[in-house]
């Protein structure tokens, strides 16, 4: 995993596990990968690890089974969906619509490009249509 400069890495290694979640590489009550087996392999620290643990705790994405580990919420993948959409349309999409309107880019360059990217991804699982 490469990390940005744009938000902390905590918060970065929070959407790592969510990614997976999405993408049904983990499901309801499925152990998560351990603090440190993460750590070891984003090359982080594991307090670091812990930090992106307890926030997605704190928001009902994993349950911690004392001794255990950590485990998949039940409906964490909805909470998650929902979660990420908000934040698409909210914070995400208003600044591209507005960078497309300064550079002039029309309906059809966007669903040309939106048609190609697709078309790369092809093979990549599609969660949601809606």
């Amino acid at each position: 995993m490469k990390f940005n400069d744009t938000q902390p890495i905590f918060l970065q290694i929070a959407d790592y596990v969510c990614d997976m979640i999405l993408r049904d590489h983990l499901t309801a009550d499925m152990s998560v990968p351990s603090i440190r087996e993460l750590a070891v392999n984003l090359e982080v620290n594991p307090n670091t690890v812990m930090r992106a643990f307890e926030r997605l705790s704190a928001n009902e994405i994993v349950y911690n089974k004392r001794g255990i580990g950590y485990f998949v919420t039940a409906g964490a993948n909805e909470k998650i969906f929902v979660q990420r959409r908000k934040r698409l349309f909210d914070d995400v999409l208003p600044g591209i619509f507005e960078e497309m309107k300064l550079l002039n880019v029309t309906d059809d360059d966007f669903l040309r490009l939106r048609k190609e990217y697709e078309d790369k991804f092809a093979d990549e699982k599609i969660i949601r249509t809606t």
